[in-house]
């Protein structure tokens, strides 16, 4: 009989630009091309406070810089230029095709939850093994994205489980923000952008190397 704590976790919630997958790069580039293609100068500086949000707050943040389109225009642009570099090299993050596979193997579920559109996340999830995501949380399906708790709770919903039964893996401040708040075993795994230490929150330098037992740490680590 499988103990409680072998049963830990009972899915893994996925962040998936810069958790992942490296994409953000792959962002800042389309917003650069796009900004520069209207006359207006753009900094990697100003593409990494887009990290982590939802596509329709970057796009108006770049309608605040001076960009004269609709905000569902330029968030379709960048999308197809992100999915267009997709399709050629997925970059994904080091460890994390080797812990999805080790989770596939113990048969622990995942869930992606991303602020990126289903287009997007689908063609990121047809390039892992098959099987790896048993569902998808899109940016385009939710009420409110990160930091709000919604995209979380509706992972952990997708399955029919509690949220702090699940393990959570974010990158982004919104995102863990978000994770935290829907009450899941939230683990920072900072990359492009620093992730503020707080009491009780949970950070990794990276997945590389990172395995079920240390999720299954986790749950003592949080209680």
């Amino acid at each position: 009989m499988t103990n409680s704590a072998e049963a830990f976790p009972a899915a893994v919630l996925w962040d998936m630009d810069g958790t992942l997958v490296d994409t953000e790069p792959y962002w800042i580039r389309a917003e650069t091309e796009l900004m520069n293609a209207h006359g207006i100068p753009w900094s990697d500086e100003q593409g990494l406070e887009f990290v982590g949000n939802e596509l329709i707050t970057s796009a108006r943040m770049m309608q605040d810089a001076g960009l004269e389109l609709p905000a569902e225009e330029i968030v379709t642009t960048l999308m197809d230029a992100v999915i267009d570099q997709i399709r050629i090299s997925v970059p994904f993050r080091p460890g994390a095709l080797e812990l999805l596979a080790e989770l596939g193997a113990e048969g622990i579920p995942c869930v992606m939850v991303t602020m990126s559109y289903r287009p997007l996340a689908e063609a990121v999830i047809a390039s892992c093994p098959d099987g790896s995501f048993a569902g998808l949380i899109a940016g385009d399906e939710v009420s409110a994205g990160k930091p709000d708790p919604e995209p979380y709770l509706k992972g952990a919903a997708l399955l029919g489980f509690d949220p702090a039964e699940c393990v959570a893996l974010e990158d982004s401040r919104p995102g863990l923000a978000s994770a935290e708040a829907a009450g899941t075993i939230a683990v920072g795994v900072p990359h492009l952008v620093d992730l503020e230490p707080e009491p009780g929150r949970i950070l990794w330098d990276g997945l590389d190397g990172r395995g079920i037992e240390d999720l299954r740490a986790l749950r003592k680590q949080s209680a």
